[in-house]
């Protein structure tokens, strides 16, 4: 049984996936790295058992109504953990994609330059301090009214939309229209609003061609099917949606990646035109620090951005010195090629990982067991130290690292290696060696052990 100060956390019996009744201990306030060739069960036992374990002890502490909004995962196949603190969870795997995402947005950097645009940026004469807000495009204080904050637009042109002008509607003419019964819907409608749907698009009037395609009205008509062979239809109130209309609703909100896909097909993206890209309204704009704009130091690379002078004020030393604090350990792990405005969704999975790393060191959390998933992907082998570096600081500060990894730099690094093989899938799920990286070498059978 654990102690109230035991070292260690202790899986007894766990049988997730392909593991096979594992015991094992870790130690905590250690780097461990779980290692074994792909498929060995390794993930599944730092990922499927130790945090989903951690995981749903907390969802046991929060309030039942509470509980009901958060995303549960079921109970890990194992007989006991003891030993277990709080657990928080690095992964390779990506949130939906948005592009509003960013990674000012993902490290707090953006909250950072803001603040400082408002309190210590050079405004016009005669101009009103901004609050922070306004600085922001996700919000509508600062969001451009032209671009609602993306910094492009999208337009659309009849022969985008109709690529082929000797159809008539009936045909198909307008191929942004929605298949199925959504499309003869509005044809349907169209019809019952006049428009000869047989005719050749080309030889509709101008006037009418623009209405169908481009107009913002939504009358809503009494339309009479035309009936079936082996059904009555009855009529029915119909609302139209112009051609334009349907795509940019469809492109701004459809949770399906492939009625996007289909509707971005229709469209060109320009700058915007009132902003010029920089995504906030002109009086945002107009606040420089360092005689640039908030939109021009967002698409510095984060390495120039750490050399912004600190300024003439004290709220200006001030806030330029966080920013960089903010900035460094991202330097530190390979990243300073980024910018603030970079989206998330064009990041790899192992740049993610580590934004989400360097973030966790200003976090100031201590006691709790990181679990970290391949943090050397991608990463360029000069800056495996400077990794390695970062692992050790959130060690220090008093938390355990329970990193799963195939990098031999990492695993000769650990203070605590848990080797689990022999091979995958089904000859897998078995822990080889749980102990010093020293003694892994005298383990036969371990993949891992020839390499280091």
């Amino acid at each position: 049984m654990p102690t109230p100060h035991d070292q260690y956390v202790r899986v007894r019996g766990a049988r997730e996936h392909n593991l096979r009744g594992v015991d094992v201990d870790v130690p905590r306030d250690a780097l461990a790295v779980f290692t074994g060739v792909s498929g060995s069960g390794k993930s599944s036992l730092a990922f499927g058992t130790v945090y989903a374990e951690a995981q749903r002890r907390y969802f046991e502490s929060v309030a039942p109504y509470a509980r009901r909004l958060i995303h549960q995962v079921g109970a890990p196949k194992v007989a006991e953990i003891s030993g277990l603190p709080p657990a928080v969870s690095l992964q390779q795997r990506r949130a939906a994609p948005t592009s509003r995402s960013s990674v000012g947005t993902l490290t707090n950097l953006s909250n950072s330059l803001r603040m400082l645009f408002s309190r210590a940026g050079d405004y016009p004469p005669g101009a009103e301090r901004l609050d922070s807000d306004a600085f922001s495009p996700n919000t509508a204080a600062g969001a451009c009214p032209e671009c609602h904050g993306l910094g492009r637009v999208h337009r659309t042109t009849e022969e985008l939309l109709v690529p082929d002008p000797s159809l008539s509607v009936r045909e198909g003419a307008i191929a942004a229209w929605p298949g199925a019964w959504q499309g003869k819907n509005l044809r349907d409608i169209l019809a019952a609003l006049g428009v000869d749907v047989d005719l050749p698009w080309r030889e509709l009037p101008a006037e009418r061609r623009e209405w169908i395609l481009f107009t913002d009205e939504q009358p809503v008509v009494t339309v009479h099917p035309v009936r079936d062979a082996d059904r009555i239809q009855r009529p029915y109130q119909g609302t139209y949606m112009s051609a334009r209309r349907y795509v940019l609703k469809t492109f701004a909100e459809s949770k399906s990646p492939a009625l996007r896909a289909k509707a971005e097909r229709f469209l060109t993206s320009a700058p915007c035109p009132l902003c010029g890209g920089g995504r906030l309204r002109p009086e945002a704009l107009a606040v420089t620090v360092a005689g640039r704009t908030i939109a021009e130091l967002a698409a510095l690379p984060l390495t120039e951005l750490a050399g912004l002078p600190d300024g003439a004020t004290e709220a200006a030393r001030v806030l330029t010195g966080d920013l960089r604090s903010r900035i460094a350990p991202i330097v530190e792990l390979g990243l300073g090629y980024l910018s603030l405005n970079r989206s998330t969704p064009t990041l790899s999975t192992g740049e993610l990982q580590r934004l989400r790393l360097a973030t966790q060191l200003r976090s100031g959390l201590f006691g709790v067991v990181y679990v970290l998933d391949e943090p050397s992907a991608g990463l360029h082998p000069a800056d495996t130290e400077a990794l390695l570096t970062v692992l050790r600081r959130l060690r220090d500060a008093g938390n355990s690292l329970f990193v799963v990894e195939h990098h031999m730099d990492v695993v000769r690094a650990a203070d605590w290696v848990v080797d689990v093989g022999p091979l995958a899938g089904e000859h897998g799920g078995r822990v080889l060696h749980s102990g010093p990286v020293e003694g892994l070498a005298q383990v036969p059978g371990s993949a891992t052990a020839r390499f280091l």
